[in-house]
């Protein structure tokens, strides 16, 4: 189990030693009916975090044990089409 320090307005996460920390997973800027779609666990961006992980596990980089994943995406500025352009 980790052990959080407060320190002024900083929070510090220490780690015990012999346990990994966090694989931190960035996926860039998607749409977000993407985004929405990770949340529920469906969609084309659930596989892409199952295969990279699964991949770090047949490289070794994560133990086969439980180890948090945090996955970070971006949700894209929608855009509005042609009509911006027409000055509408």
């Amino acid at each position: 189990m980790s052990v959080a320090e407060k320190t002024g307005a900083e929070m510090v996460r220490t780690v015990p030693a012999g346990q990994p920390g966090p694989i931190i997973l960035d996926l860039g800027k998607k749409k977000r009916k993407s985004i929405k779609a990770l949340r529920n666990g469906k969609g084309k961006l659930l596989n892409e975090v199952l295969d990279a992980v699964e991949e770090l596990r047949t490289v070794g980089t994560i133990s086969q044990d439980a180890q948090p994943v945090v996955v970070i995406v971006r949700e894209k500025p929608k855009t509005n089409g042609i009509l911006p352009m027409l000055g509408v």
